[in-house]
């Protein structure tokens, strides 16, 4: 049996009884693999469609009983390794960790949180369900986690998501009463991630168990003040013990008195086929914290409308250029309703909630690595597309359009970021897909195709 620390032990046969020994044993049990298919791209996914059919023959895969996308997959396929993988039509995820966006429910239109978001599991998975419409702000506090999250919101190809990098309590400052849902994946002590990190096991202790219980209530405070009343929020950890769990909430809700407890999920890994998960969806009524949650930013947002400065000049000479690039190479995609952002050179399409907007000024003092769909650099009086508008986009919507096959020599070299003959009939800005399924841009000319796949994410080799 792996070596796991006495105080877990012995806090399990507590907490479980004649069911400890079973999960304890499931710890010699090899872990479980899994990935999500992605709706943003394959649309409707039939298990008849001939594609998808494809897809479960190539990696094995085998359905997750909660996540209607989610599969289980054999290790020896390496899907994250294929070009499928780098055009956004799959993620790899824990499939215990698919149910709490499942029980939070979003649905196209909402304005949803996911405030501890890296590495983007339950962010992209929360797009999926939104469809493109309304708003997601997906927040990692770690810079270098929140790099992540934003590179995997840009490969899945989602249209409507804001990555920042703030503290909770910075956020709740912002947007107070902002959201409809909120994900709140909770940093916690990871017992569920034992069987596959040695590193967790070495970390834990009742200590660690006891601050992570702290920090988790710290941000729950933040996530109270952002929900809107009558809105939903899903908290979640990856660890067993109630301290982290039944425990918190009860603080929680005993402190906010307008949060209900509607539901609690547990999966054990000694009963599903997962490393373990805990999610509880909670309501907010509509009384209490109006203080926090309802003043201040609503009703200044009632008398602003749409934010007006000396910059709006440069942004819809921007926009403009845009909007020229758009017609010429991808006609066929729309922008939903929104606004434009330009920082520096790198002009971004803010898309509007709902019901409450989120502006483009609102981000000013938080660190925003993604604010909205990254549209175009702008350069010297001229519009370049972004590697973003390439994930979010379709075949059909583009003028000059180069598919290659997954196993194809050509594509392997574009991967690796080299110059490749160009398709018959490819011009100018072209986008570059792998059986139809975009992967970036490419610049045809002479018979040749300038390969403009960013160096970040070019194969070695």
């Amino acid at each position: 049996m792996t070596t796991l620390p006495q105080p877990f032990i012995e806090q399990i046969r507590d907490q479980l009884g004649e069911q400890a020994d079973p999960f304890l044993q499931s710890y010699d049990d090899a872990r479980t693999y899994g990935l999500r298919l992605n709706p943003l791209k394959l649309g409707e996914l039939s298990p008849d469609d001939p594609f998808i059919r494809s897809m479960k023959e190539r990696f094995r895969l085998s359905p997750v009983p909660w996540c209607p996308n989610g599969y289980y997959y054999d290790e020896t396929a390496k899907p994250g390794k294929h070009p499928y993988h780098q055009a956004g039509l799959l993620y790899i995820q824990e499939p215990s960790a698919m149910s709490s966006a499942e029980l939070l429910d979003p649905q196209p239109g909402d304005c949803v949180l996911d405030l501890a978001a890296a590495p983007g599991g339950k962010t992209t998975q929360i797009a999926g369900s939104l469809q493109g419409q309304g708003l997601l702000v997906a927040n990692e506090i770690h810079p270098a986690r929140a790099k992540i999250l934003s590179e995997n919101v840009e490969r899945m190809g989602v249209p409507n998501a804001v990555v920042t990098s703030a503290a909770p309590d910075a956020l709740a400052r912002k947007f107070p009463g902002a959201f409809d849902k909120i994900m709140l994946d909770a940093p916690c002590s990871g017992e569920g991630m034992f069987r596959k990190d040695p590193n967790a096991i070495r970390e834990w202790s009742p200590e660690h168990v006891r601050m992570c219980a702290e920090r988790q209530l710290d941000i729950l405070d933040s996530a109270a003040a952002m929900l809107k009343p009558g809105g939903t929020m899903a908290y979640s950890t990856c660890t067993f013990n109630r301290s982290e769990n039944e425990d918190v909430l009860a603080a929680f809700t005993a402190k906010y008195p307008s949060f209900t407890v509607l539901r609690t999920e547990r999966l054990w890994p000694h009963l599903v086929r997962g490393e373990g998960h805990f999610v509880a969806l909670l309501r907010k009524d509509g009384s209490g914290e109006t203080d926090r949650s309802t003043s201040g930013r609503r009703g200044r947002d009632r008398d602003r409308g749409r934010p007006s400065d000396t910059s709006d000049r440069t942004v819809r000479e921007a926009m403009r250029l845009a909007d020229d690039l758009l017609g010429e190479i991808a006609s066929g995609f729309a922008l939903p309703p929104g606004e434009p952002a330009l920082f520096g050179e790198q002009l971004y399409w803010l898309p509007a909630a709902r019901h409450d907007p989120i502006y483009a000024h609102d981000l000013n003092g938080l660190k925003t690595l993604r604010p909205g769909l990254h549209l175009a650099h702008i350069k010297k009086g001229r519009a370049e597309p972004a590697h973003s508008l390439a994930m979010a986009v379709n075949a059909g919507m583009c003028r000059s359009v180069m598919s290659m096959q997954a196993e194809s020599p050509e594509l392997d070299a574009y991967l690796r970021g080299e110059t490749i003959p160009a398709a018959d009939g490819a011009s100018g800005w072209t986008l570059v897909t792998v059986e139809g399924y975009p992967l970036g841009w490419g610049k045809a000319s002479g018979g040749q195709l300038k390969n403009h796949f960013p160096k970040g994410l070019r194969r070695m080799g």
